[in-house]
């Protein structure tokens, strides 16, 4: 769906009018194309921390190009389109001054859509000053994602000891326009001792195609966001099992074709579901290694009229059935190990939403989920959610005018997300590499303003 604001804003006269009357002037945010490098550019490097040279290790990795920052860098004229800082070695509140030190005399060296990302330590594993510290870093990485402008993004990342070396698809993530449309967020890794023992578990020869020889089922994938999960965990190698109900028979069956995968059509509220589809599964690739829950559906209404009907179907479709399908896959063993289980909640399972108590609830059940299962998934799996703010899809495109456009704009980005930039989240999650990171709900919203 076209923004008809921002493309009016991109012309000299909308330009002239956002600039005299304040209003948001949202920048063409830069996405991945196959073929594009990571990061277009240069990403300095900086902070004394214990994470410092594994930063550098992955970059090199990565093929990323990067310059170390020790002292003043205003006089080199290059311009960055990245920037790390390694935190992890602020231990007071006095030393939190570094972060000024690193940040202030780069800002204005920043390239259009550029990434920065702060490395810092779980403050919960830490005591005392130190603690204090690292826990600040969130509130300074949240406010320079809402100053910071010209289609940048800000990102929190706290590794705990003993996954230093698994930050490389996270960085790949966050350092490259497949995270366009995220920001703001804190990212845990190694948090969880089971998935910190695996966390070099498996290793990705090509980046390009992390995903090879993996196969991911992906329910609701008959069209909007779920279509486009299919379409880049095909892009990244991944084998797809779409599953949706019968009703978007014809668009699973398309695109499952073009793609070359596996369609199931069912309603994943049926009481047989979940055996249905382990059977599926079982017969057909004798297990899965990516498991999206994607289906969903809005049954919108105030609470004092609300049937219900529209309650139960609500609940049922987008929390009852991803909880049943996890129990019975994982029942008979049918996620291989080192397997990916992310689900789709929402904005609204954060902060809420009128009309909505009903969806906010199941929702806010999916990150229950999560966190419910992190800890105890057997051989290396892990189970992630994302949760999209304002996406443009035909759902949000039958939103009234005014309500949509406070919906786009009230971001640090200013826009609407695409589906894609859901879909994009999912395979960083679902990569082999990223082991370590489990038990995160990470929200692609563009960074809202309020209640998130």
């Amino acid at each position: 769906m076209s923004d008809r604001y921002q493309n009016l804003v991109h012309t000299p006269v909308g330009q002239l009018l956002a600039k005299n009357l304040g209003l948001p002037n949202p920048v063409a945010l830069e996405r991945y194309s196959v073929g594009d490098p990571l990061v277009d550019g240069t990403v300095a490097v900086g902070g004394k921390g214990r994470l410092v040279a594994e930063a550098v290790a992955a970059l090199d990795h990565l093929d990323i190009a990067q310059v170390p920052v020790t002292v003043s860098v205003t006089a080199t004229g290059l311009t960055y389109k990245g920037l790390v800082f390694d935190a992890t070695g602020i231990d007071s509140s006095e030393q939190l001054a570094d972060l000024q030190q690193f940040f202030t005399p780069l800002m204005r060296s920043l390239a259009r859509c550029a990434r920065i990302v702060v490395l810092g330590t779980p403050p919960e594993s830490v005591h005392g000053a130190e603690r204090v510290a690292q826990r600040a870093l969130e509130g300074f990485t949240r406010s320079l994602g809402k100053e910071i402008g010209r289609g940048g993004t800000v990102q929190l990342v706290y590794v705990a000891e003993g996954a230093e070396g698994a930050t490389a698809s996270t960085l790949a993530f966050l350092l490259s326009p497949k995270s366009a449309y995220v920001s703001g967020q804190v990212v845990r890794i190694g948090t969880h001792p089971a998935t910190r023992a695996n966390a070099a578990a498996e290793a990705v020869t090509d980046w390009a195609r992390p995903l090879q020889g993996k196969v991911a089922l992906v329910t609701g994938a008959g069209r909007g966001i779920g279509e486009q999960i299919a379409r880049v965990l095909h892009r990244d190698g991944a084998t797809v099992l779409g599953i949706d109900v019968p009703q978007a028979a014809s668009e699973l069956q398309a695109l499952t074709r073009e793609l070359g995968g596996d369609r199931l059509t069912l309603d994943i509220t049926g009481k047989d579901a979940p055996q249905r589809i382990a059977q599926h599964v079982q017969q057909k690739f004798d297990g899965v290694d990516i498991v999206v829950h994607n289906a969903g559906i809005t049954r919108d209404k105030l609470l004092a009229n609300m049937k219900q009907q529209s309650f139960a179907e609500t609940i049922a479709v987008n929390l009852t059935a991803p909880e049943r399908i996890t129990t019975e896959l994982l029942r008979q063993r049918l996620v291989h190990d080192n397997g990916r289980i992310v689900a789709v909640a929402s904005i609204a399972g954060i902060a809420g939403n009128r009309g909505q108590t009903n969806y906010a609830a199941s929702k806010a059940g999916v990150i229950g989920l999560v966190d419910s299962l992190a800890d105890d998934l057997p051989n290396g799996i892990t189970i992630n959610a994302v949760a999209p703010g304002f996406i443009e899809t035909r759902m949000t495109a039958a939103v009234p005018l005014a309500a949509r456009e406070v919906g786009r704009r009230v971001n640090a980005l200013s826009q609407g997300g695409l589906p894609v930039d859901v879909a994009e989240t999912i395979a960083w999650l679902a990569n082999p590499v990223s082991t370590a990171v489990n038990g995160n709900v990470v929200r692609v919203c563009g960074q809202m303003m309020l209640g998130a």
